[in-house]
C-alpha cells in the first residue's frame, strides 16, 4: 500500500498525540516568558552538552518542547500540526510518538557529535530536528502532494525535503549563524532511517 498524493478530507481529527505536543510547548513558551523574573526554564530543560554544569539527562528530552522567540515556536508548531496530525491518523498514537521522540533524539546526538568535534558549547532548543523528521516521512508517504515553499512557491514534497536536505547540510559547513543545521540533519537523518526500515519489514503504515 502506498500513496502519491496527500487529501486533506481523509483526515479531519487533531489527534491525542498532536495536541499535547502543541499544548507542552506552548505552555512552556508562555511559562518561559512570564516566569522568567523567578525561573530560568532553558537553564533546566534546553539541552547543554554532556559535562556541562548545566547537563542534566532529561534534557535530550525536554529540549524538543523549548524555544527561542515566537517565530521559532509558531513554524515548528505549525508543521507539527500540518505533518504530525497526518501522520499520527495514519500510523496511530503510540508509533507517531515513538517516531517524533527517536527524531528529537536523533537531532541532538548529532548536534552535540558535532560540536563536539569542533570543540564547541552548544546548546539546543526547540522542535525543529524532530519536525525535519516528521517531515522526511511525509515526503516519502506523499512524494507528489505540492507544499507552499515560504507560503508561495508549489513544491512537490519529495523536491522539498531534497532542497532541505542540501541547504542544511551546507549551511552546517559553512554558515556562521546560531542555527543548530545539524541537528536538522540528524532528523531528517534519523527518520529517513525508520521509514526505511518500517518499508522493508512491510510494516510501513500499520
Amino acid at each position: 500500500m502506498s500513496y502519491q498524493e496527500f487529501r486533506p478530507r481523509q483526515f479531519q481529527e487533531l489527534p491525542i498525540v498532536v495536541k499535547n505536543i502543541l499544548i507542552i510547548n506552548i505552555l512552556l513558551f508562555v511559562s518561559k516568558i512570564f516566569l522568567a523574573d523567578k525561573i530560568n526554564l532553558d537553564a533546566f530543560l534546553d539541552l547543554y552538552p554532556i559535562g556541562s554544569d548545566y547537563f542534566k539527562p532529561h534534557q535530550f528530552i525536554s529540549y524538543m518542547f523549548m524555544h527561542a522567540d515566537f517565530m521559532h515556536i509558531l513554524f515548528n508548531m505549525l508543521a507539527v500540526y500540518m505533518f504530525g496530525s497526518i501522520l499520527e491518523n495514519i500510523w496511530g498514537s503510540k508509533r507517531f510518538l515513538n517516531f517524533y521522540l527517536l527524531c528529537g533524539l536523533g537531532a541532538a546526538a548529532l548536534q552535540l557529535a558535532i560540536s563536539s568535534f569542533n570543540n564547541e558549547f552548544t546548546i539546543l532548543l526547540g522542535a525543529s530536528g524532530a519536525v525535519f523528521g516528521l517531515l522526511v516521512a511525509f515526503a516519502i508517504m506523499f512524494p507528489n502532494t505540492e507544499l507552499q515553499l515560504y507560503f508561495i512557491i508549489p513544491v512537490k514534497a519529495k523536491y522539498l525535503v531534497t532542497f532541505y536536505a542540501l541547504y542544511e547540510l551546507y549551511n552546517g559547513f559553512f554558515s556562521m549563524d546560531n542555527v543548530a543545521h545539524f541537528a536538522h540533519l540528524g532528523g531528517l537523518i534519523v527518520g529517513l532511517i525508520i521509514m526505511m526500515i518500517w518499508r522493508k519489514n512491510k510494516n510501513f503504515f500499520y
